[in-house]
């Protein structure tokens, strides 16, 4: 899959509407009951940039960017303001924020992952555009050096250490974070008039795998 380690402009993402969505099936039995399943372990985001366009010049930088990225062709990084934190937007993120493994004393990578907690149940969302410079790493409480202790791979996510973190340590990260996306559709279309006059273009995003 082709993907641009690009930024959407993120004066222009500010303002768009947009979150999460699922995919589940419901079956309603005979006797009333529901069975409802889902084919997706991930949620995706879906997004419409059009909402946060404010002049036509924002309309030019945004035809500027979709034909480089030639339409839905190539995918690129999408800061969802409501949610680019491994912490509360209003904090500041720390090396504590976020469990992202146990030590086992063989393994030297592991995901970056932000987890989303209502009661009891919890979702893992893996993290795979962290933002470079971002990114905070400790291991039992204590904080690690990146270049010394750990590699950060910006394009997956993935943090490696130099050496495997011991039995039962617990790998700790903060970081600020992007989502992989593409445009869905291969069509913008603007009429200077109608934008004055308040009618701004429609632009759908949707997230993508990686």
């Amino acid at each position: 899959m082709g993907f641009h380690e690009v930024r959407f402009p993120a004066s222009l993402s500010f303002g768009s509407v947009g979150g999460p969505e699922r995919r589940t099936e419901v079956v309603t039995l005979a006797n009333g009951f529901e069975e409802r399943n889902s084919p997706w372990a991930h949620s995706r985001r879906r997004y419409d940039a059009g909402i946060a366009m404010r002049s036509l010049d924002d309309v030019e930088t945004l035809i500027a960017f979709f034909e480089a990225r030639q339409g839905q062709l190539y995918g690129f990084r999408w800061k969802d303001w409501s949610d680019f934190k491994s912490c509360a937007s209003s904090g500041e993120s720390g090396f504590e924020d976020q469990e992202i493994g146990v030590g086992d004393g063989e393994t030297r990578s592991f995901q970056l992952v932000k987890t989303y907690q209502s009661g009891e149940v919890s979702y893992a969302r893996p993290v795979t555009k962290p933002v470079a410079g971002s990114v905070r790493v400790g291991v039992q409480r204590n904080p690690m050096a990146e270049g010394v202790h750990y590699a950060l791979d910006l394009k997956t996510g993935v943090v490696t250490f130099a050496t495997p973190p011991d039995l039962d340590a617990v790998i700790y990260a903060g970081f600020e974070f992007d989502v992989p996306v593409r445009f869905d559709t291969d069509r913008i279309q603007v009429s200077a008039a109608s934008f004055k006059a308040g009618d701004v273009p429609s632009v759908p995003i949707v997230e993508v795998r990686v």
